[in-house]
């Protein structure tokens, strides 16, 4: 099976690296275009993959063709795709904000596509990935699809219509948990903590507190009430965040991510 990129940032590295990883697809069953010189030669030299500027020669040679570039660029990416794909192929686009109808309408009707929307943690395998196919995937296609993106962290099935939410709580979402994360190691250097320190205990509590929550299956607020002792050092500090609206204030945001998604 042959797989083929068109965009060789990011996103599409941290796909690359887990499905060769994980030992399915050689380096040599790869093809991946750019426009960026530079990033073609980088990914040539890291993983060993042919590559080239042309998206033409790399839609005729994909089985499945995922695409990886920006929302801006995308129509003009698939200038020299159309009417260039293998009979069955299946495109995947992680392309933020368009549509099944909008590829449909670029790529044919009748082409088999499944639109997702990854997250930055795919870059060490610990991404979340939602799919949506359109009609023409059937469950073979859709299972071939799946572990590809397996490959880099979890991969759910969601109605189409879910897809902008999606890009609210978990595309978008590492900026804000980053943030968070910033936030609490400056609280800690306040209290006279080393910088260094501070970003460990910041970024482990919510590592293994995100653990916590998915292995125990517990609600989120139930695990919030086990930290809080009466009277105690925690349930002080969310008394202070209630006062500021953290919670509103978050739901704000995802809201917002969304409500821009769908303006893609």
């Amino acid at each position: 099976m042959k797989i083929g990129f068109i965009g060789l940032g990011n996103m599409a590295r941290a796909i690359i690296t887990g499905i060769i990883t994980k030992g399915n697809i050689k380096p040599e069953e790869i093809i991946g275009a750019d426009v960026s010189e530079a990033a073609v030669k980088k990914a040539e030299e890291d993983f060993g993959i042919s590559a080239c500027s042309e998206n033409g020669m790399v839609a005729e040679s994909a089985d499945v063709l995922i695409l990886a570039v920006k929302p801006q660029f995308i129509n003009e990416a698939l200038v020299p795709v159309k009417g260039k794909l293998k009979d069955n192929a299946i495109v995947v686009s992680i392309v933020a904000g368009k549509t099944l109808e909008f590829l449909e309408e670029e790529l044919g009707e009748n082409t088999c596509i499944v639109r997702c929307m990854p997250n930055t943690p795919a870059l060490v395998g610990e991404g979340c990935t939602a799919f949506t196919p359109n009609a023409k995937v059937d469950e073979g296609k859709e299972a071939v699809v799946k572990e590809l993106l397996s490959c880099v962290g979890k991969a759910i099935k969601v109605p189409e219509k879910m897809m902008d939410a999606v890009v609210g709580v978990s595309g978008s979402a590492p900026a804000y948990v980053f943030m968070f994360i910033e936030a609490m190691a400056d609280g800690a250097v306040e209290e006279g903590m080393p910088r260094n320190l501070a970003y460990e205990f910041a970024a482990q509590a919510v590592l293994g507190s995100a653990k916590l929550m998915i292995e125990t299956g517990k609600h989120p607020g139930e695990l919030k009430d086990m930290v809080c002792s009466p009277a105690g050092t925690t349930i002080e500090a969310v008394r202070v965040l209630e006062e500021g609206n953290f919670r509103a204030t978050v739901m704000d945001a995802v809201i917002e991510c969304a409500e821009k998604s769908k303006m893609l």
